[in-house]
């Protein structure tokens, strides 16, 4: 059984520490644990593992959030992978930081990546894990806040998180979209 993991995000180092590149963290967190590196492939940064019996394939895609879509499709059609099989990785402003939520199916929300993802993919039938920013910013400040660094707090409480999603990740891929979301939700 195959999946792939999408971390969302943005390429280049102005972004790197940013609330809206969680997606990227997550799966280089995931890619450290296994031992494995990122590549620089089509559309997107690859990388793979086996766990248990499952093969992982892991992208951070290099089109910038806003065209998150064009490099899931690709890689979703190359490895020949249904799109229930793949995990959306998200910055999500509705939910408070350091809170998780899987969902197998939903609307963008209002995210760029989210929006661009289900362009292409001609649906919201797919499953994502949000990961919650929260909602402190004032009005029309929502770009900067997305785009900004985490706080010292944040930063401090983030490696536990970071943690906590990849379990997520994986009782995703070995139990299923529904036995991780009555784990972690």
């Amino acid at each position: 059984m195959k999946h792939l993991i999408v971390g969302l995000g943005n390429i280049g180092a102005e972004y790197a520490e940013t609330r809206h590149n969680i997606g990227f963290k997550i799966a280089d967190q995931l890619a450290d644990t296994q031992g494995v590196q990122f590549k620089l492939e089509r559309l997107a940064f690859f990388a793979e593992y086996r766990l248990k019996n499952k093969m992982l394939y892991m992208i951070k895609p290099t089109t910038y959030m806003n065209l998150s879509g064009k490099a899931v499709h690709y890689w979703l059609t190359e490895l020949k992978i249904p799109k229930e099989n793949m995990l959306v990785l998200v910055d999500e402003l509705a939910i408070d930081f350091g809170k998780i939520r899987m969902k197998s199916t939903g609307s963008d929300g209002g995210h760029n990546g989210l929006k661009s993802i289900q362009l292409l993919l001609n649906s919201v039938h797919y499953p994502r894990l949000r990961f919650g920013i929260g909602n402190q910013f004032e009005k029309g400040r929502q770009v900067d806040y997305v785009l900004g660094q985490w706080t010292e707090t944040e930063k401090k409480e983030l490696p536990a998180l970071i943690d906590k999603s990849c379990k997520a990740v994986e009782s995703f891929c070995l139990e299923g979209v529904e036995r991780a979301m009555n784990k972690f939700n």
